[in-house]
């Protein structure tokens, strides 16, 4: 990630039932009072709760493939799911002597599953809204293969809190809920996750052209800390991913330098609890775009790219544009 020095895009969501332990609750004795305690149907939050998590595990590894993404609902289970995700992230080596990599994403992103909860025999949609922000960070050295070739151990870092609001509260104000419901309505998960990346970076610069190539693999543990009692447990990120970049003059100058055009490609595959969360294993993104270079001027800026990209995986296509810097 060394030329890619800052990148806002916008991101998306993962699996895991032992994220919410809440299910226990669904299957836990009859209610207290003279009515029914409302409870989540117990097959409706083992497909839904996972989005708990979901929110955290694609957005604490930088990925150009899931830092855009913008999911609707879907029919596959009751009630409508849809994610937005907005991600600011970067990365870059200090010095050729001082070979310290550095790292760090934020991210924020909104899920708005649908529970189905019941009291006896009457049954109700709940709409929720779970709002997340995580921040992840890194730090790795860069052991030289070749002139053009090197190999970046990274450590990383990563805290993320999800709350739950309910949109229609109105329908269970005065009675008696269950643990799972009390978590929809202004509950918390907080999570922390340490883990590591291991990346090959290939840089081949000529006059006329530069191509850019990094093979990263990532696994970072997350687990939760000071949450609310329905949702506790842990979760492991882990992705592979494969990033191109080819740049090459236009044959038009701005800014006294060339403007270059940009070809990219990305391809991510998803493993571990990533899975299959979001209906696909796997994206590819292919992006074209243009780089303008101020490195004329003393400005604190030296390059500016604007990229469009057309993601596509299983189930799912899209298109998100990029905006990223150098310095």
């Amino acid at each position: 990630m060394a030329n890619r020095k800052t990148r806002v895009s916008s991101r998306a969501a993962r699996r895991i039932s032992a994220w919410l332990i809440a299910t226990q609750a669904c299957v836990a004795g009859g209610a207290a009072t003279a009515q029914p305690t409302i409870r989540l149907t117990q097959d409706d939050l083992q497909k839904r709760a996972n989005g708990v998590l979901a929110l955290m595990s694609f957005s604490i590894v930088p990925d150009i493939t899931t830092s855009a993404l913008s999911i609707g609902g879907g029919g596959g289970t009751t009630g409508s799911t849809e994610f937005y995700m907005t991600q600011l992230g970067g990365g870059d080596t200090i010095s050729k002597s001082v070979p310290i990599y550095l790292e760090g994403v934020l991210a924020g992103s909104r899920y708005d599953p649908t529970f189905v909860a019941s009291q006896g025999l009457e049954t109700r949609k709940i709409p929720t809204k779970w709002n997340s922000v995580s921040a992840t960070g890194g730090i790795g050295w860069d052991f030289k293969l070749t002139d053009e070739l090197k190999l970046r151990p990274i450590f990383n870092v990563a805290l993320g809190n999800v709350t739950s609001d309910l949109r229609a509260a109105s329908w269970y104000v005065g009675r008696q809920t269950g643990q799972d419901v009390t978590f929809l309505d202004k509950g918390s998960l907080n999570a922390y996750g340490l883990g590591g990346s291991l990346m090959l970076d290939y840089e081949h610069y000529r006059p006329g052209y530069e191509v850019d190539v990094e093979l990263r693999y990532s696994d970072i543990r997350l687990k939760s800390f000071a949450s609310s009692a329905a949702v506790q447990g842990n979760a492991i990120a882990q992705s592979a991913n494969l990033w191109a970049r080819y740049r090459a003059p236009t044959g038009l100058t701005m800014l006294q330098r060339p403007l270059r055009y940009v070809l990219e490609l990305t391809h991510s595959e998803f493993l571990g609890d990533q899975r299959g969360v979001l209906g696909f294993d796997r994206l590819t993104s292919l992006g074209a775009g243009l780089e303008l270079d101020s490195s004329a001027y003393n400005v604190f800026i030296t390059r500016t790219r604007l990229v469009g990209r057309y993601v596509f995986g299983q189930n799912v296509s899209g298109f998100s544009v990029g905006l990223a810097v150098s310095f």
